[in-house]
């Protein structure tokens, strides 16, 4: 179980290091996300996953899992729900402005002109 887990990380991250740097905005909005729910299910990890137990004490509970993770994830979900829509409304007015939704600073022509 631990191993799946630690491979979705694995590869959330991968995948969204990868969107991130691309030139485009809508790949760095997805990347973006792909880096939060890598976070997300770090941080549910840190929990120690286990199952069919309790997520408080209980009555006669022995063993029980730690809620704490399980609230510091519910508050990254929030997070970071805000911080994709701030990310895509700055790409909108970005492209609103330049009529370009490129990331970097412009056009590659101009550059190569040295405009």
């Amino acid at each position: 179980m631990e191993i799946l887990v630690a491979s979705a990380i694995g590869v959330l991250t991968m995948a969204g290091l990868y969107l991130v740097l691309c030139r485009h905005a809508f790949p760095v909005i997805i990347g973006t996300t792909f880096l939060s729910y890598a976070v997300n299910l770090f941080l549910f990890a840190m929990g120690r996953l286990a199952i069919d137990k309790a997520p408080i004490i209980g009555k006669g509970a022995t063993d029980y899992v730690d809620p704490l993770p399980q609230a510091l994830v519910l508050t990254a979900i929030v997070i970071s729900f805000g911080m994709t829509a701030l990310v895509v409304v700055l790409a909108l007015r970005g492209f609103l402005e330049s009529g370009s939704e490129r990331v970097d600073s412009g056009d590659e022509r101009e550059h190569e002109a040295g405009r």
